[in-house]
């Protein structure tokens, strides 16, 4: 495989998990209106912890300290965009 040939299927990957994102947050959205009528806080500390080991976990060894931190990342990018939606008084 070349390196067009490689970047091209990042870019197919990348694709899908920016589609996956959008599927994730959209969930999100209806976690934080659930959230909101059960007066639940936006941070889950002990399930944040539960999905981070998940994905090192199923990321194995080698990869498992980099899929971490992608999670930590969406975790935090979650966490944003429900307290944004709260915020604005939405959903």
């Amino acid at each position: 495989m070349d390196l067009s040939e490689s970047r091209r299927t990042i870019n197919e990957i990348d694709a899908q998990i920016v589609a996956l994102f959008v599927r994730r947050m959209e969930t999100v959205a209806g976690i934080a209106e659930y959230k909101k009528k059960a007066g639940l806080p936006v941070l889950d500390r002990t399930r944040e912890a539960a999905v981070l080991d998940r994905a090192a976990e199923l990321a194995g060894p080698e990869l498992g300290g980099y899929a971490r931190t992608l999670y930590e990342c969406m975790l935090a990018a979650s966490r944003d965009y429900q307290a944004a939606l709260l915020e604005k008084g939405e959903p």
